[in-house]
């Protein structure tokens, strides 16, 4: 008889230390955070080899606008608007090496300048993504990633029937990124997510140029096109609420060198021309709802203050992010 009570005894103990067990694990699977992105930051490399990530974003782009040279604002009349669709497509090769590539859809439209003929396909970026540093939350050492790809010249660009169908550059342009990811802890047992990146592209091929071209020609010219250096700086901060609901917001920089085009006109007089520099400012505040780690929705808009030689925007978008 009591060798009997002494084994219920051992077995109580057993299985109350089990469900503490699995009650910590509960805990800690309910405090981690749930994220989308935000809406302009980059996304580092896939934790696994096998993960996978679609998510497309549905953007409206409407000038309020333009930024002169000297950085003063003028009212902008036509304004050209654009509907366009991005998809980003990201999968991984191993546990710090991932592909990811973009397809772009645009419909463009400009009062007393017409419509796209249909929705036009635009020019396809491929990186690969390299996470060449773990993060270490405890350590303050973010995750620091190493993007390197190209933009293919799948869009229309030259010859180009009517002006809103140019889409594209024409150039295989060469992109190479530096990103950081980083999460603390904040009072009250709220995660923030800080990103901090700087891109660069330089296009690798003069595109051949003819008529009427996305480099401002007309019909006649035959020549060629290069665009110019381009990149961008910024960061974003993704709050969380609570495990489902986030704020976010980026910050960034564009600039671009301007695009060189060189050639004959119809008249048959030689033409060498570089655009002027440009640059902008751009914050995009948003909101994250995540329905669990693999659904979540992200609206929010860019909107552009501040800059040169470039057009002052407001930009509504959303993005469904599907992790698998």
């Amino acid at each position: 008889m009591t060798a009997f009570l002494h084994y219920p005894k051992k077995s109580v103990l057993f299985y109350c230390l089990f469900i503490c067990c699995a009650s910590l694990n509960a805990t800690a699977a309910r405090a981690q955070q749930w994220y989308t992105g935000s809406l302009v930051s980059p996304a580092p490399a896939k934790d696994h080899a096998g993960d996978a990530g679609i998510e497309p974003y549905f953007t409206y782009s409407q000038p309020i606008g333009y930024y002169d040279a000297h950085g003063i604002s003028h009212p902008q009349h036509p304004r050209q608007q654009l509907f366009s669709n991005s998809t980003m497509w990201k999968y991984g090769i191993t546990d710090a090496l991932s592909i990811q590539a973009h397809t772009v859809i645009s419909y463009g439209w400009k009062k007393n300048a017409g419509h796209s003929t249909g929705p036009k396909f635009g020019d396809f970026p491929v990186d690969l993504i390299w996470r060449f540093v773990n993060a270490n939350p405890k350590r303050y050492i973010p995750s620091l990633n190493l993007f390197a790809g190209v933009v293919f010249p799948t869009g229309d660009y030259s010859s180009l029937g009517h002006g809103q169908d140019g889409v594209g550059a024409g150039s295989y342009v060469f992109r190479t990124a530096l990103m950081s990811q980083s999460t603390y802890k904040l009072p009250g047992n709220h995660n923030l997510r800080l990103r901090v990146w700087n891109w660069f592209r330089r296009a690798l091929n003069a595109a051949d140029v003819r008529d009427t071209s996305t480099y401002g020609t007309t019909t006649g010219f035959r020549g060629k096109g290069r665009p110019g250096m381009s990149g961008q700086t910024g960061f974003s901060l993704e709050y969380g609420i609570n495990r489902q609901w986030l704020l976010a917001i980026d910050v960034a920089r564009d600039w671009a060198n301007g695009s060189r085009v060189w050639g004959h006109t119809k008249a048959g007089t030689y033409t060498d021309r570089t655009g002027a520099p440009s640059g902008d400012w751009q914050v995009a505040p948003a909101f994250e709802y995540n329905w669990n780690a693999n659904w979540g929705i992200i609206a929010g808009a860019s909107l552009y203050y501040a800059g040169h030689n470039t057009s002052i925007k407001i930009a509504p978008q959303f993005a469904i992010n599907t992790v698998f």
